[in-house]
């Protein structure tokens, strides 16, 4: 799969806590890819099964937020996530300073 730099940024913030969970603003900020990017990357990553979305469970009221929707990856996202952005690496020749090195020494 080719990755857009968008694809390969959001990818790269959930491989760095592969077990940990992400919401969308979340990701816009440690990303910076704009909202209008990110949610179709998100659609498609879950069409895909590379992740799983829920609907956080809180009290709204207590929080006086709305609920988040969230997003894990699969172990397919993780092992398809890992080799695309090995991949996108590969394909740039330099490794940029914000994609860390998976599997591609």
């Amino acid at each position: 799969m080719r990755l857009s730099v968008a694809k390969a940024k959001v990818l790269q913030a959930f491989l760095e806590e592969p077990a940990g969970e992400q919401y969308g603003f979340g990701l816009i900020r440690a990303t910076g890819v704009k909202s209008g990017s990110l949610y179709p990357i998100l659609d498609g990553l879950q069409r895909d099964g590379w992740i799983e979305g829920r609907e956080e469970a809180i009290d709204v009221h207590r929080e006086g937020r709305p609920k988040r929707q969230m997003y894990r990856l699969t172990a397919l996202g993780e092992r398809e996530a890992r080799s695309a952005v090995a991949e996108f690496h590969r394909s740039l020749g330099a490794r940029p300073a914000w994609l860390p090195d998976y599997g591609t020494s």
